[in-house]
C-alpha cells in the first residue's frame, strides 16, 4: 500500500499526541500510588517478569554458554571491531569469553580476579576493566532479578507505564544501598524485560553516566526466554551490539574454566603457534633488510664504478 506524505505525517502527529497523552495519564495514575503501594506493584510486575523469563527455571540456571557475533562502536557511530565469540559464565561472578575460531584471545573473571591472554602470553585483567566487569556483574539484568532483588535495603518503586520501542510497557525503579537507581520496562503484553537503565559512574573518569541495554528477540530455550538480541548505550551513544547465535544452560561447567592457570594451559599451546609464527616473521623482515642492504651495496658499487676513470675505456 502506497501512503502518501501527508498520511504518514498526519499518522506521526496523531501516535505524538496520543503517546503525550498515555504520558501525562501514566504520570498521574502513578501520583496516586503511596509508597506502600507503589512497591507492591513493583513487586509485582517484577515477579510477573520472573515468571515469564522461566519461573523456577529461570532461576535455578547454574551456568551458561553463548555464541554469536558482536560489534563496537566508537563516539561518532562508526564500528570499530567486530567478531565472534564464546562466552561462558557461572553466575553471578565467573564469565570467560574467547574470540572465534582461533580462541587465543581470552578474558576470564572471577569475582575480584581477571586474566587476559593474548599475543604477549597471559596478564593479569587491567584494573579498570576488573572494575568494569564488576560493575557490569552488579548491573546485570539476570543478577538484579534472580538475586539482588532479595538484597536488604532494596527500594522498589512503580515508575508508571510508558512506551518503549513501540511497546507499551511498566517501569520498575530499584534503588540499592550505594543509591544506584535501575529502571527496567517489562512490557505489558509479555512481561519480558526490554530495556533497563542505569545511573552509575565511570571507573575511569569518575563521571556521571547513564548506561541503557535493549533486549529483543526473544527465544525459549531449555524452557528459558532468552534475548538473542543485545544492545548497550552509554549516554545515548551506541556502545556495542551482540547477536547470539546459539544459547545453552546447565552443562555443568568446570570452576576451573574460570582460573589464571587454564590460561596458563592454554598459552602452552596456542603460545607456541604464535612463537613460531612470530619467529617466521622475524626472519622475513630479516632476510628482507638483508636483500635490501645487498642491493643497496650492488648499485652504491656500480655507481661509483661509472665514476672511476680507470674502468672507463674512452681514458
Amino acid at each position: 500500500m502506497r501512503m502518501t506524505r501527508s498520511l504518514i505525517l498526519s499518522l506521526v502527529f496523531c501516535v505524538s499526541v496520543a503517546v503525550a497523552v498515555s504520558s501525562r495519564a501514566f504520570a498521574q495514575d502513578d501520583e496516586v500510588l503511596m509508597p506502600d503501594q507503589s512497591a507492591a506493584r513493583a513487586k509485582q510486575i517484577l515477579q510477573a517478569g520472573i515468571d515469564a523469563l522461566g519461573g523456577p527455571t529461570y532461576l535455578n540456571v547454574h551456568d551458561v554458554t553463548c555464541s554469536g557475533n558482536d560489534s563496537q562502536f566508537d563516539h561518532s557511530g562508526d564500528v570499530t571491531g567486530f567478531g565472534r565469540f564464546i562466552d561462558y559464565s557461572i553466575p553471578p561472578d565467573k564469565e570467560r569469553q574467547e574470540n572465534l575460531p582461533k580462541r587465543n584471545i581470552i578474558q576470564v573473571y572471577n569475582g575480584k580476579q581477571g586474566w587476559v591472554l593474548d599475543r604477549g602470553g597471559v596478564s593479569d585483567a587491567p584494573p579498570s576493566d576488573l572494575e568494569q566487569f564488576q560493575q557490569d556483574n552488579l548491573n546485570d539484568i539476570d543478577n538484579i532479578l534472580r538475586r539482588r532483588i532479595h538484597e536488604p535495603g532494596m527500594i522498589f518503586r512503580y515508575a508508571g507505564p510508558d512506551i518503549v520501542q513501540l511497546k507499551q510497557v511498566d517501569w520498575v525503579e530499584l534503588v540499592d544501598s550505594d543509591n544506584r537507581t535501575i529502571r527496567i520496562a517489562f512490557a505489558q503484553a509479555t512481561h519480558l524485560p526490554i530495556q533497563e537503565t542505569i545511573e552509575t559512574r565511570d571507573p575511569k573518569t569518575q563521571l556521571a553516566r547513564q548506561e541503557t541495554d535493549f533486549f529483543s528477540d526473544y527465544h525459549q530455550v531449555q524452557g528459558i526466554q532468552t534475548a538473542f538480541q543485545l544492545e548497550r548505550d552509554r549516554n545515548n551513544m551506541k556502545v556495542f551490539q551482540v547477536f547470539f547465535a546459539k544459547c545453552d544452560y546447565n552443562t555443568d561447567l568446570a570452576n576451573s574454566l574460570f582460573t589464571k592457570q587454564s590460561l596458563e594451559d592454554r598459552w602452552a599451546k596456542v603460545g607456541k603457534k604464535e612463537r613460531k609464527k612470530e619467529a617466521k616473521e622475524d626472519k622475513k623482515d630479516k632476510d628482507k633488510n638483508q636483500n635490501q642492504n645487498q642491493n643497496s651495496s650492488s648499485n652504491n658499487g656500480g655507481s661509483n664504478s661509472s665514476k672511476n676513470p680507470s674502468s672507463n675505456p674512452d681514458w
